[in-house]
């Protein structure tokens, strides 16, 4: 056996975090106060991993904090959280990794991704071979609780090189479920006429990936001819499913059901839905998940909208995560729902705190701005935001692509621009494009996720 899974404990791994009918078994049968007691050992393990990383050290330190100081999860709300910004900053002072990765010496296994880095330097992302493969399991945890088979093939458009996407979704696959694999990429990849034949040659059954993507493979099958759920017979589709929560999407693809779930690069999964649909499970036994102020930083009840702000229970190897701010909006929804889990549950992904535009007081999430649009017949769903300064004071330009042989309807165009104001509570311009003529701005063939904001500010 490799070193890596010397140290990953396949073993352990799969008796300390359940997936598929033992999940439902155990965490069905685990009250609330087993649920915390689980929470607060391994909160303790983690705090007392972080203390030896001089990214935590130099933080906390400068907060007052010493060791011993955090006695429980009660005291979480003493430790500062961090973003993004922050490990940047880090990895300008302690270039090129930065000083999250630690302590030096300590012998486990590191692997390394990063970030996209379109908006910069990209963010290094480290994992030790255990808390790796803990995310690859937590994954099919979700896939399975959403009714994937042993005998499914999966088609995955999820991209590859240094990001962790197209390879997280390849280890949890082939590591923890039975299903056969497509790992077809990003359009960049494989393109999208090849990815809609590959796809009916080898009778998929399972789509995942990002729903803008998605959305585009189910127009290229028709272009080609194909009728998706017939010709192609994807019966179920999971990924990230924007603000509709997956309607146009299985309408696109046939009527299928569609599941959302919710991570980051850092984290790995956090929250998934189940066959149910009534909201993201959190999967507290491996995460503690805050909703954060995105202006104070502190804790909003559940029912408001702040910032995810995420502890990774099971991280100790290389990189632990302890309040990570994602600057992902979203939602902590009252109760447990009706799948009788003990877990709460997150609303799924609502924009992005630092990608908001505030317009006349009003706060404007670009990448919520397609749930709005795709109900508006004439329209093909493709959209872009500009943000631009007009008279002293910040104006949007939402560029929206129509459907074949609509382009230049001014009275659609009025349409849209009245459906925003009414829905947004502020006014913003509306621009027509014909089919197509937003991709190389939003880059959707070559990207996981399009770009939906140009600021020209």
């Amino acid at each position: 056996m490799s070193r890596y899974f010397r140290e990953a404990d396949p073993e352990g791994i799969a008796r300390d975090y359940p997936a598929g009918p033992e999940f439902l078994d155990r965490l069905g049968k685990m009250s609330g106060d087993e649920l915390r007691a689980l929470q607060e050992r391994r909160f303790l393990d983690l705090i007392d991993r972080a203390w030896q990383v001089p990214f935590y050290r130099r933080r906390w330190a400068a907060v007052g904090l010493e060791p011993g100081d955090i006695a429980g999860l009660d005291d979480l709300v003493r430790i500062p959280p961090y973003s993004k910004d922050d490990l940047m900053e880090s990895v300008g002072l302690s270039p090129p990794f930065g000083d999250f990765l630690g302590p030096p010496g300590a012998g486990h296994r590191v692997i390394m991704h990063t970030t996209s880095g379109t908006t910069g330097i990209p963010q290094p992302l480290f994992y030790g071979p255990r808390d790796r493969e803990i995310q690859n399991l937590l994954l099919a945890r979700a896939y399975l609780l959403q009714g994937l088979r042993g005998d499914d093939v999966v088609h995955s458009v999820y991209g590859f090189g240094m990001v962790n996407g197209g390879h997280y979704i390849r280890e949890a696959i082939l590591h923890y479920t039975d299903a056969l694999l497509l790992p077809a990429g990003t359009g960049l990849e494989t393109r999208s006429e090849q990815q809609v034949a590959m796809m009916q040659r080898y009778g998929a059954t399972v789509l995942v990936g990002f729903a803008d993507y998605m959305l585009r493979l189910a127009e290229t099958a028709r272009n080609a001819g194909l009728e998706p759920g017939r010709d192609i017979p994807v019966r179920m589709i999971s990924g990230h499913l924007g603000d509709d929560g997956g309607a146009s999407l299985s309408e696109a693809w046939g009527g299928v059901p569609t599941h959302d779930w919710y991570g980051v690069g850092d984290t790995g999964i956090v929250a998934a839905e189940g066959q149910e649909r009534d909201g993201l499970h959190i999967w507290e036994d491996a995460h503690i998940v805050e909703i954060l102020d995105p202006e104070t930083g502190s804790r909003v009840p559940d029912g408001a909208r702040g910032t995810i702000c995420v502890t990774v229970l099971f991280k100790q190897d290389v990189y632990p995560i302890v309040r990570f701010d994602t600057k992902d909006v979203s939602t902590v929804l009252p109760g447990t729902g009706s799948a009788g889990l003990p877990l709460r549950r997150l609303a799924g992904f609502q924009g992005r705190s630092d990608n908001m535009v505030k317009l006349r007081g009003i706060n404007v999430y670009p990448t919520a701005i397609g749930g709005l649009l795709r109900d508006i017949e004439g329209l093909g769903g493709e959209y872009l935001c500009r943000v631009t300064r007009v008279d002293g004071r910040d104006a949007m330009t939402v560029l929206c692509e129509t459907a074949p042989g609509v382009v230049g309807d001014t009275e659609l165009a009025s349409a849209v621009a009245d459906r925003l104001r009414q829905r947004l509570g502020v006014a913003v311009e509306v621009e027509l494009a014909g089919p197509g003529e937003t991709a190389e701005l939003t880059e959707l063939t070559r990207r996981q996720k399009p770009i939906r904001l140009i600021d020209q500010r």
